[in-house]
């Protein structure tokens, strides 16, 4: 478990790019915000809000929203992600747990780390920023299912 003053300057700056797309988040129905950053190989960081859509389903997660915002920039060898989530349920304000991607979430990143030919380092937090994970996808989704299995990489 780290804070903020355990990251390096370059983390600093993608968690802090992630609570800059949080505040963009569109939660009316769940009342929870995320915001997630990615950066790529270039070193360009690409944002993403999660948006909810009155039919469920149909919502965007913020790091499937940053991951596809590097993709359609061309830009997709991912090599790190940071999440933040937090409540905006007033009595829930000061949630003080790690916001973790979710299982669909961890699908996307494990795919992108294997499209771009290693893993991605995922940070995730809560919204103070005092509570912070970093890890490797792999570890958030072992013996996962992606292009390897299918031989669509050479890698």
């Amino acid at each position: 478990m780290k804070n903020r003053k355990n990251l390096s300057a370059a983390d600093k700056e993608l968690m802090d790019c992630a609570l800059s797309a949080l505040k963009n988040a569109y939660a009316p129905y769940s009342h929870f915000a995320v915001g997630a950053a990615v950066r790529t190989a270039t070193n360009r960081i690409y944002l993403g809000a999660n948006l909810e859509n009155a039919s469920y389903g149909l919502g965007i997660c913020a790091e499937v929203a940053a991951i596809c915002a590097a993709n359609t920039a061309g830009d997709f060898n991912i090599i790190e992600i940071a999440v933040i989530g937090q409540s905006l349920s007033p009595e829930n304000l000061n949630m003080d747990s790690i916001v973790m991607p979710c299982g669909r979430c961890r699908q996307i990143i494990l795919e992108a780390g294997q499209v771009s030919g290693g893993g991605v380092k995922v940070i995730a937090s809560n919204a103070s920023l005092t509570m912070i994970s970093k890890t490797d996808i792999e570890k958030l989704l072992p013996y996962g299912f992606g292009p390897r299995n299918l031989m669509r990489l050479d890698k």
